[in-house]
């Protein structure tokens, strides 16, 4: 499920606080116990698995009499020592905390009550409730699933990237889940896992996600003007060259929230509907001026 924390934490090289130590802990706790209950009281009682190593763990304790959390355990050490040796010893101390906070979290809930018996509605909420509890975890530095680590060290030795390999391994997965559950069932698991990872995206980077956009237009004084004004946001003129024309062009450069991006094209439409925009995410966005100012 986690494609993004083992990447965040082979950055990190200052020691932690006490006081991060704690609140990195408590918030990996907290999401271990929220991806449990997903597990237990939604997944599992309607007969549907996770992706990575938390799917495979599924599939074999309901094909035996082990339970999960012992599954989970197993087949996830490996990579805490492939972690511990590829990316660091911060992140695979986090990783084995949140497989361990998982595993007991799984064993106490094992019993409760289920949620839902609905198969729409458990892909909706299983969904949602995994996103949560696993965004929570990779937004703090943990991770609950090992299947991240084994495409870091693939990636290294292959041509892929870490999202074809952990596509691959879930393709395989979940085929081996129709087997078991039958294919309706393996169709509804891959459609929570999609509403997962989405969820997931929002917990990790928030609803603010940073995009920044490239603008070609004729009216770039205007369009500047209107996005500083109306916006509160920043521009950068940049030196531009048309390779066809020989034109000088002054091409606008601004970075804003995923949530102002229709207000910015409107501004756009306004002053030149044929403007040429390149827009893109924005992973980070650090320094400078970019804090927003206020709209009178």
């Amino acid at each position: 499920m986690n494609q993004t924390a083992a990447g965040a934490a082979k950055a990190v090289h200052k020691k932690l606080t006490v006081r991060s130590v704690i609140k990195r802990g408590l918030f990996i706790t907290l999401g271990a116990a929220i991806m449990a209950y997903g597990l237990e009281a939604i997944l599992i009682p309607n007969e549907m698995i996770d992706g990575g190593v938390t799917g495979l763990s599924m599939i074999l304790s309901s094909i035996t009499p082990i339970n999960l959390s012992i599954f989970l355990v197993l087949l996830n050490l490996p990579f805490f020592f492939l972690g511990y040796k590829q990316i660091g010893k911060t992140f695979a101390v986090s990783m084995l905390y949140g497989i361990i906070a998982l595993s007991i979290a799984t064993s106490l809930l094992h019993h409760i009550e289920p949620l839902v018996h609905d198969t729409l509605l458990a892909v909706v909420f299983g969904g949602l409730t995994l996103g949560v509890g696993v965004g929570l975890t990779i937004r703090n530095g943990g991770v609950l699933d090992g299947t991240e680590t084994l495409a870091l060290l693939i990636e290294k030795r292959l041509p892929f990237s870490v999202g074809e390999i952990i596509m691959v391994v879930n393709v395989i997965i979940f085929s081996v889940a129709a087997l078991v559950f039958g294919l309706e069932h393996a169709l509804f698991s891959m459609l929570t896992y999609y509403i997962a990872f989405k969820t997931i995206d929002v917990v990790v980077k928030g609803l603010e996600d940073m995009k920044s956009m490239y603008i070609i237009s004729d009216q770039n004084k205007e369009i500047a003007d209107a996005v500083s004004e109306r916006l509160g946001r920043g521009v950068t003129f940049l030196h531009g060259e048309g390779a066809y024309s020989g034109e000088d062009k002054q091409v606008i450069l601004c970075v804003f929230t995923r949530l102002e991006e229709t207000k910015m094209k409107d501004i756009i439409r306004e002053f030149d509907p044929g403007a040429f925009i390149i827009s893109n995410d924005v992973a980070e966005v650090r320094g400078g001026r970019f804090k927003k100012k206020d709209i009178h």
